[in-house]
């Protein structure tokens, strides 16, 4: 590549990186007026790119989380509509940046409709757009805003088990009348190690009254730094990093299937759902959480 080319492309790629950054610095402040700014700016400069696009879904869920629902709905409406201008001559996935921003808009939209007091039209939304988007990257991030709104006192969907690492997997249909924490991790998710203590620390207290653990985890196509591999290289380093951070928990048997983060929407790693003695979904809950709120919910299930 000619030299002046490569550092047009350099250029590129900073400056799209920076409007991200700068556009989700100002609205952690809440200074939506800034980060608009910003926005037109780069705008102005660049056209609608996919990274613009991206930047302006941070403003969505910015407001959202400000509790400002008219304005959320704004930027998130905004988001689609540019997207989808974007669709009409490239496909979803061709970038990261360009999913990024369209499910964000999705998730907003359906969030904002749903505090407004209108949960089953957020429900219909979502699975409309479910259907729409299901084969593509934003499949599983659709499913999880779906679950958020509709899975905690419905039966758990079984897990996909013909893949595992560990113990082999129960069905969970075998696991009625003990309560499970279902622990959907990533190799590369630092929070997801975090949150092993916690989980040890539950295991310690609660396996004697009948709590199971299983960690379902999928591959990505990659492994340590990035580097891509094929699936039989990338399983054998999970089963690394499964020995190395989660010695800990030696007995959780672990899954490996993309078809369970997609049921059970797991976009966010690592994802949490408690199930009762009836297989009954109790709490649904992508991220992670402490274990005073985790022994909380599981004393509400025990009794």
């Amino acid at each position: 590549m000619n030299r002046w080319i490569w550092i047009l492309v350099l250029t590129l790629e900073a400056a799209a990186a920076g409007i991200v950054s700068e556009v989700r610095a100002a609205v952690a402040q809440r200074n939506f007026a800034l980060a608009e700014r910003r926005l037109e700016a780069y705008r102005a400069q660049q056209g609608v790119t996919s990274e613009m696009l991206e930047a302006l879904s941070w403003l969505g869920r910015g407001a959202l989380a400000a509790s400002e629902l008219d304005q959320a709905e704004a930027y998130a409406a905004e988001t689609r509509k540019l997207a989808l201008e974007q669709l009409k001559t490239r496909a979803l996935d061709a970038d990261k940046r360009l999913p990024v921003a369209l499910g964000a808009s999705i998730e907003v939209q359906a969030h904002v409709l749903a505090q407004r007091g209108q949960r089953s039209e957020a429900v219909s939304f979502l699975r409309r757009e479910l259907d729409t988007y299901r084969n593509t990257s934003i499949r599983t991030r659709i499913q999880k805003n779906l679950n958020l709104l509709t899975l905690e006192g419905k039966q758990a969907p079984p897990l996909e088990a013909r893949e595992w690492l560990g113990p082999q997997p129960p069905a969970l249909s075998e696991l009625k009348g003990r309560t499970v924490l279902l622990f959907f991790w990533a190799h590369w998710c630092g929070d997801c190690k975090a949150e092993v203590p916690v989980l040890a620390r539950l295991k310690a207290r609660y396996s004697s009254r009948g709590l199971v653990i299983i960690g379902p985890t999928e591959r990505y196509g990659y492994v340590a730094r990035g580097q891509e591999a094929p699936p039989d290289q990338e399983l054998r380093y999970i089963e690394e990093v499964r020995r190395r951070f989660y010695g800990d928990l030696p007995d959780m048997p672990v899954p490996v299937s993309e078809k369970n983060f997609q049921v059970y929407g797991a976009s966010t790693t690592p994802t949490l759902v408690l199930i009762d003695r009836q297989g009954v979904v109790r709490l649904y809950h992508p991220g992670d959480l402490s274990f005073e709120e985790l022994s909380s919910r599981l004393e509400s299930i025990l009794g």
